[in-house]
């Protein structure tokens, strides 16, 4: 089955494609597509950065304490906001100490699957959303999973981070219990790659297939009534002409949820990570 791909991925490759396969070829890879060895969800990624980039690029230029313009008040709500869902909200209320530090890195992630979430909420144009490729949450969760280890082994040391997993045995007893415990925490710290990554995976992938299950059932019917007449050709057209503002709210609505779970999951493993009771 071969998979439609946007004029930008086509684009790209045309200009970009033969320095990409000199590339993998120097590095021994092969590429799935040699047609498209520059894959769609890499493209639509890159697309994400310039786009945040600039962004934050404008956003700079036009920050004002007296005047804060409307850029600069969704970025602040981003933040922090009364409802208490903001990147720095979920940072403090996870992480007690220096929560402000943590920020560049957990708002960074964020950012970057809500842009990224977005880019699929406008079906047919030329962008989709890289996060519908599972590479691309795999990605975002191994950067966490090393960022939280690794603030983990800095504010314990290596030796007492370990110890961590194993509950931080004090007594005889619990170093017999901690030969048990270490093994499960450890599996169950790995596993929040696995959780991570389907998590955001799986609902951008779903959201984008129920759209087109629903709109190919409905456009059936509207097919079908157009073969029996105009009058009922109008009435179940109508039902797959309203599906793409369906869509557009229900993926909105995805997306944003899924940004926040990458933003309070995050905030949670740090607060763990370097809390004193493990």
């Amino acid at each position: 089955m071969t998979e439609h791909v946007t004029w930008l991925t086509e684009f790209v490759n045309h200009r970009f494609g033969r320095f990409a396969l000199a590339l993998l070829s120097g590095l021994h890879i092969k590429p799935t597509n040699p047609e498209l060895p520059i894959p769609e969800h890499v493209i639509m990624a890159m697309v994400v950065l310039l786009v945040g980039t600039v962004l934050a690029l404008v956003l700079r230029s036009r920050l004002s304490v007296e005047k804060p313009g409307a850029m600069q008040q969704v970025a602040e709500l981003l933040l922090t906001n009364p409802m208490g869902f903001g990147i720095k909200d979920l940072l403090e209320e996870n992480v007690h100490h220096g929560a402000a530090k943590f920020i560049p890195f957990v708002g960074s992630i964020s950012i970057f699957v809500l842009l990224s979430n977005l880019m699929g909420a406008f079906p047919g144009s030329f962008l989709k959303a890289p996060t519908g490729n599972v590479s691309v949450p795999l990605a975002c969760a191994i950067l966490t999973l090393i960022f939280f280890n690794w603030q983990g082994i800095r504010h314990h040391g290596i030796g007492r981070y370990l110890l961590t997993f194993a509950g931080s045995p004090k007594d005889f007893g619990a170093w017999i219990l901690a030969i048990l415990l270490f093994p499960v925490e450890v599996v169950s710290t790995s596993a929040r790659l696995l959780s991570l990554t389907v998590r955001l995976w799986a609902n951008m992938f779903a959201s984008d297939l129920i759209y087109l299950i629903f709109l190919g059932l409905l456009a059936g019917g509207a097919s079908f009534g157009w073969s029996k007449s105009v009058v009922l050709g109008v009435i179940l057209g109508i039902f797959p002409a309203m599906i793409p503002v369906l869509f557009i709210g229900l993926h909105l609505f995805v997306s944003v949820v899924q940004a926040y779970v990458f933003t309070v999951l995050p905030s949670v493993y740090l607060g763990l990570a370097i809390s004193e009771e493990h």
